[in-house]
Order: C-alpha cells, then structure tokens, then sequence
C-alpha cells in the first residue's frame, strides 16, 4: 500500500495560522476580564446596607471613593448625599481614582462623572447605578 500523501505547506502553515488567531483572540478576551482588577464577581452595588464612615469625609461639592465597598459618594450641598457603584459598567473594573470630579477606570480608560454616575468618556455606554445613602448618627451608611 503507498504511504499517504504528506499535507501541503500550505496547508500546515494555514491551520498554523488558525491556531495562532484562535490563542491571540482568548488573550484579547482575557485583557478585557475583570478578573484582575475588579469585585471578583461580586455585585455591583451592595445587597445589605454598608456603614461607609464619617459624613464628613465628603467635601461639599466633591466626591470620595470607597474603592474596597466599590462605592462613589458625591456631596453636592451641604447634608446632600449620592451614592453610586464604582464597578465600571464596561468590563467591571473598580474605578481606581476621582480627579476633578470624574472616576476613573484603571483598565480600559472609562471616564464617569462623580456627582451623577454618568459617562463621560468611554469605552462604557452606561452610567453608574445608583445606590442609596443616608446618614445616620453622623456617617454614611450605603445600600
């Protein structure tokens, strides 16, 4: 019996080349996970009420981030309180700085502002979820 006729270069290096974009798309995927910089899969905002600390640790007309709960808290008057998730709605990332008003994300580069949870910059197309705060004997207590 003949011995089979060996593939043809061509063919070797087409499936060589399958296998190489099929590695190169699962690395493209990973680059977007959130595995590395993000809740681990926790939600997005807080499914119990979460004592956040002092009220006033929030500047009146500024915003702090309570990067470890993955929350925002705005400040926009006197008393006036707002709450949003700081897990990017792109990827999932936690949000890694406010500067002049907009939360920043560390992965991608979305940028959302810090007194409404809106996109300003994306690659994220919607805003932050809100969540509740309230104050109570003087601190913040978030969910």
């Amino acid at each position: 019996m003949p011995a089979s006729p060996s593939p043809a270069r061509r063919t070797v290096l087409r499936g060589a080349a399958a296998l190489a974009g099929a590695a190169g798309a699962g690395a493209a995927l990973t680059a977007c996970s959130t595995a590395t910089d993000s809740g681990g899969g926790t939600p997005a905002t807080p499914t119990a009420p979460v004592e956040l600390g002092a009220a006033a640790e929030v500047p009146v007309g500024g915003a702090k981030l309570y990067r470890e709960r993955k929350l925002i808290v705005s400040c926009p008057a006197q008393g006036e309180y707002k709450a949003f998730s700081a897990q990017c709605t792109h990827a999932g990332c936690v949000l890694d700085t406010i500067d002049e008003g907009e939360g920043n994300c560390p992965c991608h580069g979305s940028r959302f502002d810090a007194a409404t949870g809106k996109v300003l910059r994306g690659p994220a197309t919607e805003a932050l979820p809100a969540v509740p705060v309230r104050v109570e004997n003087g601190n913040l207590i978030a969910g």
